[in-house]
């Protein structure tokens, strides 16, 4: 679909869902392969499923329990996982934040692009939470300038490229 949003329901088999200038949700319990939007967001609702996800400018929302199979990728979308979900493979973003709440990345989290020309250092730089009951295996590197806050009871292996500043509660401190 070029224009549009994409609704994924459950109990439908697994497909690729795609579009350029729309958002693409997929219900709770439902499946989808491979989700691709440029100017869209993405939604996975409670307990779904995806093989991978990617945006350019929008932002994806991992709900509870969802599982990723692979990888999610975005350029300047913000990227939350919610309590309990689970990617197997890594997160990358160029621009965007990136928080986890109760989550766990099993193939680690790297920010910014892997030449110096794909990763601008104007503006703020991104805002990395790690919260509270979450687990990064493959640690983080970051290749631009990031603000990383990492919860007293969060786990992450190696970071490379910043500089972790603990917190404790809900949230970190600032905006």
């Amino acid at each position: 679909m070029l224009n549009g949003t994409v609704h994924i329901l459950a109990g439908k088999v697994p497909r690729v869902a795609e579009t350029v200038n729309g958002d693409i949700h997929v219900d709770d319990n439902a499946a989808v392969s491979i989700a691709n939007t440029l100017n869209g967001a993405i939604r996975l609702g409670s307990h779904a499923s995806a093989q991978s996800l990617h945006t350019v400018n929008g932002d994806q929302t991992i709900g509870p329990f969802a599982h990723i199979a692979q990888s999610i990728e975005s350029v300047n979308g913000n990227i939350v996982l919610e309590r309990g979900a689970e990617v197997l493979g890594g997160i990358s973003s160029v621009n965007g934040n990136v928080e986890l709440i109760a989550a766990h990345v099993a193939g680690g989290i790297n920010i910014g692009g892997r030449n110096p020309q794909d990763s601008p250092s104007h503006g703020s730089p991104p805002r990395i939470v790690i919260g509270a009951g979450s687990r990064v295996e493959g640690g983080l590197q970051a290749d631009r300038d990031v603000t990383l806050y990492v919860n007293d009871n969060a786990r992450i292996d190696a970071v490379r490229g910043a500089v972790p500043i603990a917190f404790t509660g809900d949230t970190p401190p600032g905006p």
